[in-house]
């Protein structure tokens, strides 16, 4: 199982600058890979170029970009481009239909037939990543259009995925999908069958299962699932997200924190690799003395996995 980290919130006139130290820090202390969401702050490709283009070697993925804003052959171009310029097999493009809230409410696009939508956005988005032009005519999405980008190498879309149609698509088109807010349990017995099974009758590889979880190392688990009670306290409230922790059996965002000393944090990492996890990513959210402890235990887990 590799081991990530996912971005703190840059901001501000030096956020790239930020998000580069982050990067450049993440490289160093051995992570496999750096996530940047794609919410209202830092839009995730022109971000994860610069910053990428200035930290070699590491892997640098979205989580997420959603789809309706961009067409998808807006989308491929974009992607292409921010291969270019961190070089070969460095970009995991990570998707999502996002929420209601978000699109319908926010950007003023229909939200209806999201599973249609999304077989159709990836009928256009990854011939074009592959560098084959499409002619599609769907309901959602329509495209008759070819790139000229030149290819650095393949860059893998991973899909969020969580209801069942979803996870068959997933399954069946995509490379794997990118996870939040759901628990181990409901990864090993939901998550992983569907998708590998949609994988399997489509004659695809074992798909990648990228588990994105908060993290703290602490003397204090209970404050700690508090506090990520409080600031992600909208992840229970979004429908998709709280049909996940509904799944697992959890109140709440801190139920499926991974909070405590090293042994029961580094337990509970190496557990979703049982669970059928290939991609743990780190959500830090230790505050003062914890921060640190957490980034050491992290490490530590990383260099316990590597050999010599």
């Amino acid at each position: 199982m590799r081991i990530g980290t996912m971005a703190a919130d840059p901001s501000g006139d030096q956020a790239i600058t930020q998000l580069t130290d982050q990067l450049r820090r993440a490289a160093d202390d051995g992570f496999a890979s750096f996530w940047l969401s794609n919410i209202f702050g830092l839009e995730a490709l022109t971000s994860l170029a610069v910053a990428g283009s200035q930290v070699p070697d590491i892997e640098l993925g979205t989580a997420v970009i959603p789809t309706y804003p961009r067409h998808p052959a807006v989308l491929a171009q974009q992607a292409l481009t921010t291969a270019l310029a961190v070089g070969p097999g460095r970009l995991a493009l990570g998707i999502g239909l996002s929420h209601k809230i978000v699109i319908a409410d926010m950007y003023g696009y229909s939200f209806e037939k999201p599973a249609r939508h999304m077989r159709e956005y990836l009928s256009v988005l990854l011939p074009l990543l592959d560098g084959t032009p499409v002619s599609v005519d769907g309901e959602t999405v329509s495209a008759h259009i070819g790139l000229s980008v030149s290819r650095p190498g393949r860059v893998p879309v991973l899909l969020a995925a969580m209801a069942p149609r979803m996870l068959q698509l997933c399954g069946e088109r995509t490379d794997g999908t990118v996870l939040w807010m759901t628990g181990p349990a409901t990864v090993r017995d939901y998550v992983v069958p569907a998708i590998s099974a949609a994988a399997a009758a489509a004659g695809r590889p074992s798909p990648r299962i990228v588990c994105m979880l908060p993290v703290c190392v602490t003397s204090d688990p209970d404050a700690a699932r508090a506090a990520a009670n409080k600031e992600l306290a909208i992840y229970g409230q979004l429908p998709s997200y709280r049909a996940m922790l509904d799944r697992e059996g959890a109140a709440g965002p801190g139920d499926v924190a991974i909070a405590g000393d090293e042994d029961t944090v580094a337990a509970q990492i190496m557990a979703l690799a049982d669970a059928g996890v290939t991609d743990f990513v780190a959500a830090e959210i230790a505050r003062g003395q914890d921060r640190e402890r957490t980034r050491d235990l992290l490490k530590a887990v990383i260099a316990a996995g590597s050999p010599g």
